[in-house]
């Protein structure tokens, strides 16, 4: 899909969202043959003309100014994520970003990573594939690690198209919207990103809840809050999540797991701790004695 589609359907979508009773607006007549405001709405309450705005919503955001895409963004009443969509949107028809390849984490990374001892962590990058990973964290996320699995582990790909990914995920729905948003807000970043584009694709080809979620053009910023698994060791278990940027690693992003003491979910991160030894251990051992033969 190009960006002036993505452009075209999100701002159509927005406009959908919001009512006249919303905007402030006399909903003049009871027969209006749109669920939200009209163009010519949105282009009053944005104070630009409505051949203008018909333009925008056409797709061609290029060259308008940020008093343009702010005025925009409040006659849609676009929240926070929405309003930073709009601004990828418009900066990606401005000037098309191609991907941009990244060599392996830097050794200094690793180590934060690996000092992390107590939480479960991990380093993603906007398509959503794991990169990095320390000892609990993969345990935690272990049935993406299985043998045979896809490289790199992606969280979206396991999601959907893993037989234990509507399983893994205790609030089904939930992590699925959340998935979707977060691969959306990605594709407006990049748009020249080859690897998210066939990520999609596939997961758009293969996946009907893929599809249903991708059209609702939904985006979001993932910073904290928390989730829910259903572990195949330690059963269920509810953890916080903290999502924080890199600003030396552009576009990477490390999470990290955490409960409070004395807690259901702290016994269960102990446990799941005490197993990930056992199968680092184990895992040793087998090579030791492929190695020795």
């Amino acid at each position: 899909m190009s960006t002036e589609s993505d452009i075209r359907e999100f701002l159509a979508s927005r406009r959908a969202k919001v009512t006249p009773q919303q905007a402030g607006l006399p909903a003049y007549g009871g027969n209006r043959r749109v669920p939200g405001l009209r163009r010519e709405e949105v282009a009053m309450l944005a104070g630009v003309s409505v051949d203008y705005y018909v333009r925008l919503e056409r797709g061609h955001l290029a060259g308008a100014s940020e008093e343009v895409l702010d005025a925009i963004a409040g006659a849609l009443q676009l929240d926070e994520a929405e309003r930073a969509h709009l601004y990828d949107l418009a900066h990606a028809v401005t000037r098309r970003r191609t991907r941009r390849t990244r060599g392996p984490l830097p050794d200094s990374v690793l180590r934060v990573l690996d000092s992390v001892t107590d939480s479960p962590a991990f380093i993603r990058n906007g398509r959503l594939d794991i990169l990095a990973v320390n000892r609990l964290g993969r345990a935690l996320y272990s049935p993406l690690f299985i043998e045979g699995a896809p490289r790199p582990v992606n969280i979206a790909r396991f999601q959907f198209l893993a037989p234990p990914g509507p399983d893994f995920f205790a609030d089904w729905e939930r992590s699925v919207n959340t998935t979707v948003s977060l691969l959306r807000t990605e594709a407006g970043r990049a748009p020249g990103d080859s690897d998210l584009t066939g990520l999609i694709g596939e997961l758009g080809t293969r996946s009907v809840e893929f599809r249903t979620a991708w059209a609702k053009h939904c985006v979001r910023l993932h910073h904290t809050g928390r989730k829910g698994f259903r572990h195949p060791v330690v059963g269920e278990i509810t953890l916080d999540f903290d999502a924080m940027e890199l600003p030396a690693q552009p576009g990477l992003t490390l999470t990290a797991c955490s409960t409070g003491p004395d807690s259901p979910a702290h016994d269960a991160l102990q446990l799941l701790a005490a197993w990930a030894v056992i199968e680092d251990a184990s895992a040793t051992a087998d090579s030791d004695r492929t190695s020795s033969h």
